[in-house]
């Protein structure tokens, strides 16, 4: 029986450089790495958060941000209940970006998912490019909650954006979900749980 109330696919997608792999490494084992390692393809994580008393369980999906992987990327977005648009608040381009790859959610998820924005490494406030102002406007001209600074490196808000988002779905939310996995068909939903493991995954290393 699986160990959980609530269990969400969540996929985080933005710009190359953004942070991604970091705000999940931060995320999930609390850590922070300088030496920076682009993401091929997709890479996962999972964690249990407790949610008004509920166990959340999050399958976390790390996309790469790199044009040639898009194709990759964008096949994982099936039946995902979260996107976390990721951008570079010293970037301003990579905020500009992102609207390409919400058309991207839009054609594959419909306007079913949870977005949320976020403008990570809020440290380097002295070479922000990026206002909160424009952040806001961003975020809610396409209907997206947040935005929230993060920083992976002090771990700023980390916590608060996957409690954030985690919150807005377990409000939303029906049935218990279960997930497996599908080679044909990327990820796959149940409403009960599969006799087998509950889970598997298959990523690109």
């Amino acid at each position: 029986m699986e160990d959980c109330d609530y269990l969400y696919k969540i996929i985080l997608i933005g710009d190359i450089n953004v942070g991604k792999t970091s705000i999940v490494k931060r995320f999930r084992d609390g850590t922070f790495d300088d030496n920076y390692r682009t993401t091929i393809g997709v890479d996962f994580a999972i964690r249990t958060l407790d949610i008004d008393n509920k166990q959340v369980k999050m399958q976390i999906w790390d996309t790469s941000g790199q044009e040639r992987f898009r194709s990759i990327t964008t096949s994982y977005f099936r039946n995902a209940h979260g996107i976390i648009v990721v951008y570079d608040i010293t970037n301003k381009t990579s905020l500009e970006v992102a609207e390409r790859w919400l058309i991207d959610v839009k054609r594959v998820c419909g306007d079913t998912p949870v977005n949320l924005l976020v403008g990570n490494k809020s440290d380097l406030t002295d070479r922000r490019q990026v206002t909160i102002q424009d952040s806001q406007t961003f975020a809610t001209k396409h209907g997206m909650i947040g935005p929230i600074e993060t920083s992976a490196k002090t771990s700023a808000n980390i916590n608060q954006a996957f409690y954030s988002i985690a919150q807005k779905l377990v409000e939303g939310n029906g049935a218990t979900t279960f997930v497996t996995y599908n080679q044909e068909d990327s990820i796959l939903l149940h409403r009960t749980p599969p006799e087998s493991t509950w889970w598997s995954c298959c990523g690109y290393t």
